[in-house]
């Protein structure tokens, strides 16, 4: 049995610079520096409980497609209230 080659394509692929600095400041936390990692967008906290209901709930009820790009009717009117009510600020929903 031949040894797997890959492509010179996939072996000339670069790594991922957010993936490197991400890399590179959990390396300097290790070693004890007071770091902190502005790379890849990972919380420093578990998910809140409450949110990972709503996703099961979802996934129950069947939402496991992808959305208008433009968000749900839901969504979009909970953004419009929520400017409503802490920004004073009224807008419309787009008509397609």
């Amino acid at each position: 049995m031949s040894e797997l080659q890959l492509s010179d394509r996939v072996n000339n692929i670069k790594p991922s610079p957010t993936l490197a600095i991400t890399n590179k400041a959990k390396e300097l936390k290790a070693a004890g520096k007071d770091i902190i990692g502005l790379g890849a967008g990972e919380p420093d906290f578990d998910t809140p409980e409450h949110i990972k209901k709503a996703a099961i709930d979802a996934i129950n009820d069947g939402f496991t497609k992808y959305t208008a790009v433009d968000g749900t009717p839901e969504l979009k009117k909970a953004i419009i209230e929520k400017f409503k009510r802490d920004n004073n600020i009224s807008y419309e929903p787009m008509k397609s």
